[in-house]
């Protein structure tokens, strides 16, 4: 049984609180268990480290040297507060040992940059993505559909705050649309935010966030008719199997290309809804 640490801004989090269920339910459960935790503080309100690992029976660990030195592979969560990732990946990522670093990689390509950098200095696997990626409506109409195919728009669809949530969205986008977005444009309103994403070939893409909407993606890519998901119920199951297979291989599934693209998107996205209506450079 292949042990496996996690390492979290703070730990009482959702990620967090479900990823060892989803461990233990999973297809590779004899393989692999959470057998570390180490958390950098307890926010107010927050359970308390040793609270959570009684609760999900995980040993409690003093330090990041203590989770990288005996575990297999390693979680860095922190799905919330991305800028923690670069400091909380630092000791694992010259370990050599598998990393996952939670969704979204940074909240910038530099610091992207500087993680994959770092990973390929030591010879550390890493893989970063959002659950969504491993939806199976999503992923059956990328490949038996988009695939082959030139796909001239992508519009997504979902809810929650720009910052945490436009990762899931950015993630269904760059698979079905690929990468090389040069600018993006905020034009939504005070409730609803609309982004679109500008490629000099003439694609375009579009990205949505509306309160309490589900996760939806439709493209134009020449077919008979649209691409169209509404289905998204599977992802975390699936992803929960990508990552043990990830740590067991060693060999991230997912192209660097595209986790550096949604950085792209990420920073150049925010960024532009400090100026409304106005192209933001996507670096």
């Amino acid at each position: 049984m292949k042990k496996i640490g996690f390492i979290d801004y703070y730990i009482d989090e959702w990620h967090a609180n479900n990823y060892p269920t989803w461990i233990r339910e999973s297809s590779l459960r004899d393989k692999f268990d959470v057998s570390l935790a180490w958390e950098e503080f307890s926010p107010e309100g927050k359970k308390s480290i040793e609270e959570w690992c009684k609760e999900q029976k995980v040993g409690k660990a003093s330090s990041i040297e203590e989770v990288v030195e005996h575990c297999d592979a390693i979680v860095v969560l922190s799905p919330d507060n991305p800028e923690r990732h670069e400091d909380l990946a630092d000791l694992p990522l010259r370990s050599g040992k598998p990393v996952y670093v939670d969704k979204p990689i940074a909240p910038s390509l530099a610091a992207a940059e500087s993680l994959f950098e770092k990973a390929e200095r030591h010879g550390t696997p890493m893989m970063s993505c959002s659950a969504l990626r491993y939806g199976s409506a999503l992923e059956a109409g990328i490949k038996e559909k988009i695939a082959g195919h030139p796909v001239s728009y992508v519009g997504t669809r979902g809810g929650g705050a720009f910052e945490v949530y436009a990762i899931h969205q950015f993630e269904m986008l760059v698979m079905a649309l690929g990468t090389g977005a040069t600018r993006v444009m905020q034009c939504g309103n005070d409730s609803v935010k609309l982004m679109l994403i500008d490629y000099p070939d003439g694609r375009r893409g579009s990205v949505t966030l509306i309160p309490e909407h589900p996760f939806q993606l439709s493209a134009h890519y020449g077919g008979e008719e649209p691409l169209v998901i509404d289905a998204m119920d599977d992802f975390f199951p699936r992803f929960i199997d990508a990552m043990l297979a990830f740590f067991e291989s060693g060999v991230s599934p997912i192209p660097k290309e595209q986790t550096l693209e949604i950085a792209a998107l990420i920073e150049g996205g925010t960024a532009a809804l400090k100026s409304p209506d106005r192209w933001a450079d996507v670096r």
